[in-house]
């Protein structure tokens, strides 16, 4: 299922969420100008795990802090946010950053919510240590703290609704999912494969799944930290209706 729009309008211009989405399309344009330094660069700058864990030896939960908190390492899980792999991880990720991020900024504030990214995004580097602490591939990417975003969108607007394309074969149908579900159903995903990968390491394929489910999880746990209080959800977009008034009606 790929989400196109959800059905919860922002009351605040989320400034922050698009500034995380224009630093994020930056910082890969710098990667594709380094061209055939970018391997080198990822090395120097992004999350290596076995750099945090010192020959891959499993690190009990204070130690692999310590490394992520640290000047120089904890440089490397700051800039491993706003790196990516190539156009297809950077759209899937700017997109589900774009739909729900909003939200969530507009319940938080912009402030609480630049912070709440940020500890989303280092929770998820501290699962994948965890999960990998003997990998040598960079970790790079947004989506452990997208994750958050989602985690903490779950449980703000467990009722949205979340229009969506489900691929079947020739036909690209839209439909309504609620939130929980969509949602739900990410994170399954991500919690089995995540199991896999520890059963069976060769099979990951180079997915950090456990930074996606340690950064949902975070989100989960820290939004009624972070949320401002006597802040209503607003009232649902009526968008979904006018759509279902003209094409017909498709809802889960």
């Amino acid at each position: 299922m790929i989400p196109l729009k959800d059905d919860v309008p922002s009351r605040t211009f989320p400034f922050v969420n698009i500034g995380l989405i224009v630093l994020n399309v930056l910082f890969f344009l710098l990667e594709l100008a380094l061209g055939d330094d970018l391997e080198g660069f990822l090395y120097q700058a992004a999350v290596v795990p076995v750099l945090f864990t010192g020959r891959g030896h499993s690190l009990g939960p204070i130690q692999i802090l310590l490394g992520t908190l640290s000047p120089d390492l904890g440089l490397r899980v700051l800039l491993s946010l706003f790196l990516h792999g190539g156009w297809i991880h950077l759209i899937g990720n700017m997109l589900y950053l774009w739909i729900f991020g909003d939200n969530v900024e507009d319940r938080m504030g912009h402030g609480r919510y630049v912070v709440f990214y940020l500890l989303c995004g280092w929770a998820a580097t501290f699962a994948h240590i965890w999960a990998s602490p003997a990998s040598r591939m960079p970790s790079i990417g947004a989506s452990g703290a997208i994750a958050g975003v989602l985690g903490a969108y779950v449980s703000l607007y467990p009722r949205a609704r979340v229009i969506t394309v489900v691929p079947l074969g020739i036909f690209f149908p839209l439909v309504q999912v609620p939130a929980v579900f969509f949602l739900g159903f990410w994170f399954l995903q991500q919690f089995l494969s995540g199991a896999l990968s520890l059963a069976a390491p060769q099979e990951a394929g180079g997915v950090a799944w456990w930074a996606h489910i340690g950064g949902f999880a975070a989100g989960f746990a820290l939004v009624g930290l972070f949320q401002r209080p006597h802040r209503r959800p607003p009232a649902r977009d009526d968008w979904w209706e006018d759509w279902e008034s003209r094409h017909g009606r498709f809802r889960v």
